[in-house]
């Protein structure tokens, strides 16, 4: 795994673009917009917010970088 549950969403996003199209979806899962009010949270920190299966996400980002 490349991405980690440590990695930051905004510097997961910075460094692959690609992966704005995994949160995109979780806007409506949370109710709010991760891109506008997350940027700042770790990838566990988002998960544990929300009650939400980090493996999956971090599956989910690892697979749209390959």
């Amino acid at each position: 795994m490349v991405i980690g549950k440590e990695d930051r969403i905004l510097d997961i996003v910075s460094d692959y673009p690609q992966t704005e199209d995994i949160f995109k979806p979780y806007d409506e899962i949370v109710g709010k917009c991760v891109m506008c009010s997350h940027l700042f949270e770790t990838v566990e920190e988002f998960s544990d917010m929300y009650g939400l299966d980090m493996e999956e996400l971090l599956n989910k980002l690892n697979r749209a970088i390959l």
